[in-house]
């Protein structure tokens, strides 16, 4: 039932959607002081959702306890909604999910003091240089555009504290758009299609944050960007992130230190990986750069064995590719 019903099955009169779901909030504001961190209240909390409720139409046709969910999750990561790009409450159907932006996850890494990370989007028209290999390095002079079609790469930078090198990550927005094309579940209805460069800034992000420090905030925020990019809900349960598939109703448990699929059965189901061969296959046969690079990224999953020698093969076939 949705919010804007709930006094009206109860009165028979019937309220405004968004005073109706404010009292809803009032009741739970107890459970939500007990998630939040220190720098946030829970009077915070709820004029935050408040206000996202009342400016998003297609909230009001979510089940108010899904918001209230996404809510929870939010608090219990100390990502305050629709401030700042820290984070999001996106409707999908009658189901709320939260999902954290690109500066929700630099400021959950900043948390710990180990490590910094941070984004940036080129467009036509900037000053853009990059090398990867053993002295990466960005160099990027922003000029005036600022137009979401007319991106051009979206990169992400992290350094762990006191070494020498920083983790670097470029990937053009034709790559950006292939990968979400690949996982994306939601057709139109994805987030990336109403704010493109938050979700284009957040990718390479994620690859950067693999190798920096990881909190059970941050692992946490990680794996709720996954499964919502491939269109899961996803809510913060104790220490786990419960996701649900809506096509199959598994719900898988997720590592809060490593962001692994824990549950066995889960993890062959939705994490399967193509054989060895299949891939290498797929690597010498590839014929466009940008899916060759698609494939570097699923490489990393592979046992170390088996991931060297791809690795291998797709340098190699990048050089015949690009003729360098």
């Amino acid at each position: 039932m949705s919010t804007a019903n709930l006094k009206t099955v109860a009165t028979g009169k019937k309220e405004n959607p968004v005073a109706s779901f404010s009292n809803f909030l009032e009741k739970f504001k107890p459970q939500m002081a007990l998630a939040l961190p220190k720098h946030l209240t829970a009077d915070r909390m709820a004029r935050l959702a408040v206000t996202a409720f009342s400016t998003t139409p297609k909230l009001q046709e979510c089940e108010p306890k899904s918001i209230l969910g996404a809510i929870m999750t939010a608090s219990t990561l100390g990502l305050e909604i629709n401030v700042d790009g820290q984070g999001f409450l996106v409707p999908y159907g009658r189901t709320c999910t939260f999902v954290p932006g690109w500066k929700g996850l630099v400021d959950l890494v900043s948390r710990s003091g180990r490590a910094t990370v941070w984004t940036g989007a080129v467009f036509e028209g900037d000053d853009f240089d990059y090398a990867l290999g053993d002295s990466p390095f960005i160099r990027h002079k922003p000029g005036e555009e600022n137009d979401p079609d007319k991106l051009t790469h979206v990169y992400a930078v992290g350094r762990v504290n006191g070494s020498q090198l920083p983790v670097i990550e470029v990937w053009t927005i034709k790559k950006i758009w292939k990968h979400r094309d690949k996982y994306n579940k939601q057709g139109g209805k994805h987030y990336s299609f109403r704010d493109p460069e938050m979700y284009a800034r957040k990718i390479p992000l994620l690859q950067v944050i693999k190798y920096m420090p990881k909190s059970i905030e941050l692992s946490n925020a990680v794996a709720l960007s996954s499964a919502v990019d491939e269109g899961k809900h996803a809510v913060i349960e104790g220490d786990f992130v419960t996701v649900t598939d809506p096509d199959t109703g598994n719900v898988p448990q997720y590592d809060p230190q490593t962001g692994e699929i824990t549950d066995q059965r889960a993890q062959q189901q939705s994490m399967t990986l193509q054989p060895y061969a299949t891939m290498l296959d797929r690597i010498q046969k590839c014929q466009d750069v940008d899916v060759l690079d698609i494939c570097a990224d699923e490489v990393r999953d592979y046992p170390e064995n088996e991931r060297v020698k791809l690795e291998q093969a797709y340098m190699d076939r990048r050089e015949v590719l690009t003729g360098a």
